[in-house]
């Protein structure tokens, strides 16, 4: 029997995951899911590299059993939907984001428990599989999954910008909810003995994160992938589902060794927090992301840019001054009914003696969206020094005088 408090945890998560899924115009999604260089790193990262650093730092700290045993859990455990958040707010490629929490939380009911059965065996002999919550796993599966896919069948279904928009307020207040949710729960659940622990502790859990959000950095600017899908992979790769081990903490442990194999989901969510704010609003500043870098923090985060720049690339009208004479005009439409071809050229008089030919293809929307409503905010303009500025001296720089 379901208790009530996975049953709240799991409608914020859905409304989490639908919101974000329709933010995603239909059209940008399947462009994703042909980008088989960005996902097949986006999996590379997820189930290869992040594992990879928590075997090696409970090899190199000589991490106890039930500290290594959760690490272990945690790296190799996929991606929390709280990375669409991330990459929502921040402005990263939302449609990548949405496509890699599908893909991943597939491939998670297999390639999970063989990471964990590798690396628990070759760590400290134990088979942790066995004691993996499958039905609290499947349950998120289908919530995830589920969710997308009627986010983006309801993004196809209405067609609508103002669609998109409410829908990524909803994934976002969603997601604020279920962050306070969890930290209530965290705060309920007993004494994790958190600030108790020594030096390799800390060091050990937080490694994980920072070198894998060093090495996703690395290889997607080495593939010369789109800046925002760099940001996206960084994210995905680091931001992990703790819940998956805390739940393997509470079946495996008692006594003190459970509450140390609690403290470490508790203080990766908060390094993984920490680090990945710290990194998104590093990577808003140096432009990559969807969104300027010379508007306000809170202009930033509070705008969707993944649905207004499409909007805004859509062709909404178009003017075209065509010759006075019938006969030097050629104008075809396709037979979809989408894109007009003309071609007509100007009198010799007119052009002062040279005959020109002009050609031109314009392609219009089938079925155009519904506006949302929204237009995207003004961008101040960038002066010499905007950029990384250092607080300290430039309060104390005299004003710019008026003329």
């Amino acid at each position: 029997m379901i208790s009530f408090n996975e049953l709240a945890g799991n409608v914020l998560l859905f409304f989490l995951v639908f919101g974000m899924s329709a933010t995603v115009d239909i059209q940008m999604l399947l462009n994703q899911l042909k980008n088989a260089k960005a996902i097949g790193m986006g999996v590379f990262l997820q189930f290869c590299i992040l594992p990879v650093f928590g075997f090696l730092v409970v090899k190199l700290f000589e991490l106890d059993q039930s500290v290594g045993i959760s690490l272990l859990v945690v790296t190799s455990s996929p991606g929390g939907s709280y990375s669409n958040w991330w990459c929502s707010i921040f402005n990263a490629d939302l449609a990548l984001s949405v496509t890699m929490t599908a893909i991943s939380t597939l491939l998670s009911v297999v390639l999970m428990p063989l990471n964990l059965l590798v690396y628990c065996k070759y760590s400290y002999h134990a088979d942790v599989v066995e004691n993996l919550d499958f039905n609290s796993l499947f349950v998120a599966l289908t919530v995830v999954i589920s969710a997308i896919g009627l986010g983006l069948g309801a993004s196809a279904k209405v067609h609508s910008y103002k669609f998109n928009v409410l829908s990524n307020k909803l994934g976002n207040y969603a997601g604020v909810a279920l962050v306070a949710y969890s930290l209530l729960m965290s705060n309920t659940g007993g004494e994790t003995q958190i600030w108790e622990h020594p030096w390799k502790f800390y060091v050990g859990v937080m490694l994980p994160c920072v070198g894998g959000l060093f090495v996703a950095n690395v290889l997607t600017t080495f593939l010369s992938l789109n800046k925002p899908e760099r940001v996206t992979l960084s994210v995905e790769c680091c931001y992990q589902n703790v819940g998956i081990a805390t739940s393997v903490a509470l079946t495996m442990f008692k006594g003190d060794e459970l509450a140390k194999a609690m403290a470490v989901p508790v203080y990766y969510g908060l390094i993984e927090a920490l680090i990945l704010g710290l990194y998104c609003s590093v990577a808003w500043k140096v432009g990559w992301t969807k969104a300027p870098r010379n508007i306000s923090f809170w202009t930033m985060v509070t705008t969707s840019y993944e649905v207004l720049l499409i909007e805004k690339g859509d062709l909404k009208a178009v003017e075209v001054t065509l010759p006075k004479h019938k006969q030097d005009v050629n104008e075809k439409v396709s037979q979809a009914g989408d894109t007009i071809y003309i071609k007509y050229s100007a009198d010799e008089e007119e052009e002062d003696g040279f005959q020109m030919v002009n050609c031109m293809c314009i392609t219009l929307p089938s079925h155009p969206k519904e506006a949302s409503g929204y237009e995207l905010p003004e961008v101040p303009e960038e002066t010499p020094n905007q950029g990384f500025t250092n607080p300290w001296t430039d309060c104390l720089s005299p004003p710019t005088p008026v003329e």
